[in-house]
């Protein structure tokens, strides 16, 4: 069984004992949450302390601390001395400061007076390392790819965010050398950012696009180009067709008025001619500009 549930499961049987025994508990477990680093303050529930009365404080099963009757602190080294020298206490309501605090000293904390137990229970979270995003697409893809880590974290969550909204996010429970979150795009624009968070802190940091993916609205550009190409390719098409079925007309025109008049079967030959020759210049146009174009 790991140390710290056999602690806890000690103070609440002690607590058990002491309430059979007459002595009344205050309260359910109050939490208190902090950053490493941060300093703590565990607040006694009591108003003020009476000149006949005793206070302790308890880390888990060892005595940690006493303000006696005569008002006078007292800290013992115990708990392996991780709170050694890191303790202050008020004399006036017997609250528990705890300075420069350290995920050591995650834990169960009782406080109790005459017959009066109150309960803490103490979560120092480690500090948040601001998370780092890179490229994981190679310079020739069409796509993005990137990849948001974070290393040496515990019991937090890393996010890909769009905006205020989360769309792919991953909980990491234990400690993690090293933790990746994968995101696929086509594009990418100043919205996006990843977020490593705990339950009371969070670390951002927004995608520079210009440097590891294609932004939107250059694409947006790429394809406009691309269709405005198009389009004036299409028109420069259908020019040449005119102006070549336009030369072709008034060509015909005129050898149509010489040999109206030499020969009476002229308008049933004319009208087949000009059919053919109609259907061999389009088709010769169309393949030509397929080779041009191909």
């Amino acid at each position: 069984m790991p140390k710290n549930i056999y602690l806890t499961w000690t103070v609440y049987f002690l607590l058990v004992v002491l309430l059979e025994s007459g002595v009344f508990v205050a309260d359910a477990v109050k939490s208190e949450s902090v950053t490493e680093g941060e300093s703590v303050s565990l607040n006694s529930s009591f108003t003020q302390i009476h000149r006949d009365e005793e206070i302790g404080w308890r880390f888990g099963e060892f005595l940690i601390a006493k303000v006696k009757k005569n008002k006078e602190s007292k800290f013992y080294n115990t708990a392996e001395g991780r709170l050694r020298d890191r303790l202050k206490l008020d004399h006036q309501t017997g609250s528990l400061t705890i300075i420069n605090s350290r995920t050591t000293d995650s834990g169960l904390y009782t406080v109790s007076r005459d017959t009066t137990i109150n309960s803490i229970n103490l979560t120092v979270y480690a500090r948040l390392p601001v998370p780092v995003i890179s490229s994981n697409s190679s310079s020739s893809s069409s796509s993005c790819s990137l990849v948001c880590s974070a290393v040496n974290v515990s019991h937090v969550t890393l996010s890909w965010f769009k905006g205020n909204s989360s769309f792919s996010s991953i909980r990491v429970s234990d400690l993690s050398s090293r933790s990746d979150l994968l995101l696929h795009l086509e594009c990418v624009d100043d919205s996006y950012s990843c977020v490593l968070n705990n339950p009371i802190r969070n670390q951002t940091q927004h995608l520079n696009n210009t440097q590891l993916c294609h932004t939107c609205a250059a694409v947006s550009r790429t394809v406009l180009i691309s269709a405005a190409a198009a389009g004036s390719l299409l028109i420069v098409a259908a020019v040449g067709i005119f102006c070549i079925c336009r030369k072709h007309t008034n060509t015909h025109r005129e050898e149509t008025r010489a040999e109206e008049i030499t020969d009476p079967t002229f308008n049933r030959r004319n009208r087949n001619k000009s059919k053919e020759w109609h259907i061999h210049t389009l088709l010769s146009f169309c393949s030509s500009w397929s080779v041009h174009c191909g």
